[in-house]
This record gives structure tokens, C-alpha cells and sequence, in this order.
């Protein structure tokens, strides 16, 4: 993933600001559920994940998804999906694995919103598929549909099933910059019970908004592939995440990139090792990173 990538990572600031004020006030828990945790890649194909496969491994995604809960599914972006493709990859995972698909390119990119309503049944006939597994869809808008778009996606926002979770990533500038429409357009997801996507990557620190609009964090996780430095983001990303659980916070989604995909593995295991340890979790580290001494 090269959204936000810079020539030079060290001399970006990587700290995470402070919470927007509205965020506590979103996590303050009504009924004491226990935390769900998905930590995940993007991608799960050898090609891109390389050296995280065993030897031999015939299936990618039967491996995968017993190393991992949860993926973000970004294959879904590129191509409408079909009802039986969905159905082989379910059929293929364990019992509490979720797949959090993309919003596929024809509705967000080309269409932009526009006369999407046909389309937008499809992907989510196609995806309902997912049953028991389907953890949050998200729409992710191109960096070039700005705030004159704000209505289109209200539109979008509203006539979306409610059956079905949703998360939004707005990427144009102007969305952070004007104060007054973000605001607005956070006060909108809450309404819509609609998740406000967090992008922790380099080149966009506007992105780091910490606006929670649902007591589920959807966090996209960018590294810049400097060691030392991600590792670090992750161990700040930790400490954030244990006072969002004391706060309220119900559910976490955290998928890691890389520009580099194939060390995606290993920064997910990492995260997952460190929230076993702080928030008394019992997740599966993967088997690949758990042999890395650098781990813990």
C-alpha cells in the first residue's frame, strides 16, 4: 500500500494525538461486553505475503485464517464479488473468522456515488453471503471526491442496509481542513451508526483524526517500513487502544499494511502479542511470526 508513502519516514512525526473530545463521550459502554479484537493483513495471496507460507502450503487462505481472525478484504474492491465465490472463501475459514470487505471500485471510483443503487444491492447480496463472518464493510472514497460530495454520500450512508456494518474512509484533504464539515460529517455517521475510519500512515497525519463515531475502532495501519520506528507505532497504538477498553470501546478492527506487504505478518503478530499481554486476550499469534525473537 503506497497511500501516503514519504522519501523519508524518520522525519515524520509519528505520534498520535491526542482523542477528539466527542470520543470518550462515543465509548462510554451502556452493558459491560467483553472487547472483540480483529487483527489482520490486507492480503492473503503468497505473492504479496511472501516467506509467511509454510513449505508447501496448498491453500493460502485455509493457512491463513488459522493464523489470523480476521482479513481486510481489498480483493473485493477490484472486481464485483459473486455469490459463490463468497461462499468458498467462508467455507474455507474456521468458525470466528471475519472477512471486512471493501466497497468495490464501480461504486466508490467510477461512479462515485452516482445512480449506484443497483450495484450497490449486488455487493451487498453478493457479501450477505459472508453470513456469521461478515465483520464490517468498508467504503472507501477516492482522495479526489471532496466535501462538494458530502450529500452523495449521506445518500449512500442513509439507503445502506442497516444489516450490514459499515465503516467510511474519506481521503480528500478538505474534509480534515474544514472544521465545521467534519463535525458535521461525524456527528452524520453517528446518526447512521457508522464507523469513522482511522489511517495511521505517513504522508497523511491529517488522517490520525482520533474521531470515533461508533465504540468500534476500524484502524488501517500503514508502515513505512523502518523497523524501529514501526514497531515503536505499534507499541503507542497499544497503550491508545488499552484506554479506549477502559473507556468503553467494544470492538477493535486493526489491519496492517506495508509498503513492503510480505512484513505485514510479522507486525500484525507483534500487535497481537502485546494486546494478549495488556488486555489479558488470548488470541492466536501466527506461527510464522511467533519463531521471530524480535517479537517480544
Amino acid at each position: 500500500m503506497n497511500f501516503g508513502k514519504v522519501d523519508d519516514p524518520t522525519v515524520v512525526d509519528f505520534s498520535i494525538p491526542a482523542d477528539d473530545a466527542a470520543t470518550l463521550r462515543i465509548l462510554e459502554r451502556e452493558i459491560d461486553d467483553p472487547l472483540e479484537v480483529y487483527v489482520g493483513c490486507a492480503k492473503w495471496n503468497k505473492t504479496d505475503l511472501k516467506d509467511f507460507y509454510p513449505k508447501g502450503t496448498k491453500d493460502e487462505l485455509t493457512y491463513y485464517s488459522r493464523q489470523f481472525n480476521s482479513i481486510e478484504m481489498n480483493s473485493v474492491f477490484y472486481n464485483m464479488p459473486k455469490a459463490e465465490q463468497i461462499l468458498k472463501w467462508k467455507d474455507k475459514t474456521p468458525e470466528g473468522f471475519k472477512f471486512f470487505p471493501k466497497i468495490t471500485q464501480s461504486i466508490t471510483h467510477m461512479r462515485r456515488l452516482d445512480n449506484v443503487e443497483e450495484l450497490t444491492k449486488l455487493y451487498c447480496d453478493a457479501i450477505s453471503h459472508f453470513e456469521e463472518k461478515l465483520g464490517v464493510c468498508f467504503l472507501q472514497l477516492h482522495e479526489n471526491f471532496g466535501i462538494k460530495g458530502f450529500d452523495k454520500l449521506k445518500a449512500f450512508v442513509s439507503d445502506f442496509p442497516k444489516a450490514i456494518p459499515l465503516a467510511v474512509e474519506v481521503r480528500g484533504k478538505e474534509w480534515y481542513r474544514d472544521k465545521d464539515v467534519w463535525n458535521e460529517y461525524c456527528r452524520f455517521l453517528e446518526t447512521q451508526h457508522t464507523a469513522n475510519v482511522i489511517v495511521d500512515t505517513a504522508g497523511r497525519r491529517d488522517m490520525m483524526h482520533m474521531r470515533l463515531t461508533t465504540s468500534t475502532a476500524f484502524i488501517r495501519f500503514v508502515g513505512c517500513n523502518v523497523d524501529q520506528i514501526d514497531y515503536h507505532r505499534i507499541d503507542d497504538w497499544v497503550e491508545r487502544i488499552v484506554q479506549w477498553n477502559k473507556a468503553g470501546l467494544r470492538q477493535l478492527s486493526f489491519f496492517v499494511h506495508q509498503n513492503v506487504e510480505k512484513s505485514s505478518p510479522l507486525f500484525s503478530a507483534y500487535l497481537i502479542g502485546k494486546l494478549n499481554k495488556r488486555l489479558n486476550l488470548r488470541l492466536h499469534v501466527p506461527a510464522f511470526a511467533s519463531e521471530q525473537k524480535q517479537l517480544f
